[in-house]
């Protein structure tokens, strides 16, 4: 399976990813970044709108798709199986907050970015997703 200009799957995944954290922001309005390090703010948020945008719109990527139906098959399950970890996750965080949940949604956003870009073959999009994954999980331990 090929995609065109635009990966419409990922931008679905992007979107079930951000409604959550929506919610979030408007039920928490007053949440301050605990976080002083400059450096790792820029890293979480570079490597998150660049994640964000990849995750869609195939930059330097030649060739958009999968190699085989398997591999097809393994990004629809794998982010289906990740997201609905994730939602089953923050439902428990709104409820009762705590690092280890805190964490599991800093770990899991990061795996989606990465699963995806190793399955695409989208080398960009797995470069970000590695610098999300180290500043998101960063800032998310220095939040709580």
């Amino acid at each position: 399976m090929q995609f065109g200009w635009i990966n419409a799957f990922g931008a679905v995944i992007v979107v079930l990813m951000l409604i959550p954290n929506i919610v979030y922001a408007i039920k928490n309005k007053g949440n301050k970044n605990l976080c002083t390090n400059k450096f790792m703010n820029i890293v979480e948020q570079l490597g998150r709108y660049a994640c964000i945008i990849l995750m869609w719109l195939p930059l330097l990527v030649w060739e958009f798709g999968f190699r085989s139906v398997g591999e097809m098959i393994a990004y629809f399950v794998l982010n289906g199986v990740l997201l609905a970890a994730y939602w089953l996750i923050f439902a428990l965080y709104m409820k009762q907050k705590s690092l280890k949940l805190a964490l599991a949604l800093a770990i899991i956003p990061s795996c989606i970015f990465l699963f995806s870009g190793l399955l695409l073959r989208h080398w960009l999009l797995v470069g970000f997703a590695l610098l999300f994954a180290v500043g998101h999980i960063y800032v998310t331990s220095k939040n709580k």
